[in-house]
């Protein structure tokens, strides 16, 4: 089969044209100072973390949402103590007009706190629909989970896939962030071949400092090798300074098949914050056209 790979420039442009970020309840100030430097209609992901409440979570989805963004709230499914608290959750973004599209992820307790044990049960039980929600987003690991076996992933991945496409909704696939663009493209050339044809959004840590950037990938269990990490554009040597992810972009874009892999787009997590993050992209951008 002939290759319909764009050239480079022109994949970091798709790339870049349809992007997603991460915000916490509590990034809303923040929010609201980078807002001229998001597109209009950008998705932000709105975390759901156990020190923040739901009216914290409501406000940050309300002012996304008013700025003219897609808010896309989490839902954590470990964390729900009760199938009254998902309808509560639910319920209220439905009152907001944001409930249609929602980031559901089974979250880090490993004991459950109530009946939903990971992101399908949520998925199953028809609250989703009943309170409007239309595009369901879900996790993918290209590095693996630190306390889950790939075979579980995977299983749980093909079965959340047909579970949306049972239940009529629609969904994308929003990966862990890592390092190297490896992996990336083998667990997503696997999905595929699993059946998997959800559009993945691949994660990418923004600019950030490298010890902020190399905290968080030991916290998560992502690969951080001196020769992945120096690949990326971080020095183990130095880690005073700040690491954008150019060079990973480049070279995803560089190898990225439409017809092998499928739709990919990117989704931004904002440790460096989100007026950082979202500047480096417009940077990154200008940058290209020069």
């Amino acid at each position: 089969m002939k290759s319909t790979q764009a050239a480079p420039a022109a994949m970091l442009r798709s790339l870049l044209s349809d992007f997603s970020l991460e915000m916490t309840g509590k990034d809303v100030d923040h929010l609201r100072e980078a807002g001229s430097l998001i597109p209009q209609g950008t998705r932000v992901n709105v975390t759901y973390l156990e020190h923040e409440d739901l009216e914290t979570r409501l406000a940050a989805t309300r002012t996304a949402r008013e700025m003219g963004f897609i808010p896309v709230p989490h839902v954590s499914a470990r964390r729900l103590d009760s199938t009254a608290r998902l309808e509560e959750f639910l319920g209220a973004l439905h009152h907001a007009g944001a409930s249609d599209t929602v980031f559901v992820v089974g979250g880090d307790p490993a004991t459950p706190y109530g009946p939903f044990h990971e992101a399908l049960d949520v998925i199953r039980s028809g609250l989703l629909d009943q309170h409007g929600v239309r595009h369901v987003s879900i996790a993918g690991y290209p590095e693996g989970h630190p306390h889950i076996a790939d075979a579980a992933l995977w299983a749980a991945l093909e079965a959340k896939t047909a579970a949306l496409r049972e239940g009529g909704l629609r969904g994308d696939v929003i990966t862990q962030f890592g390092f190297d663009v490896d992996p990336v493209l083998s667990w997503i050339e696997r999905a595929r071949d699993r059946g998997v044809d959800l559009p993945i959004r691949v994660g990418v840590p923004g600019p950030a400092g490298a010890r902020r950037l190399l905290r968080y990938a030991a916290r998560f269990g992502i690969a951080t090798s001196t020769g992945i990490a120096r690949k990326y554009g971080l020095s183990i040597t130095n880690l005073i300074g700040t690491a954008g992810p150019d060079r990973f972009l480049t070279s995803l874009a560089e190898r990225l098949r439409p017809e092998v892999h499928g739709e990919v787009k990117l989704h931004f997590y904002t440790f460096g914050g989100l007026a950082a993050t979202s500047a480096w992209i417009n940077d990154f951008q200008e940058g290209m056209l020069r």
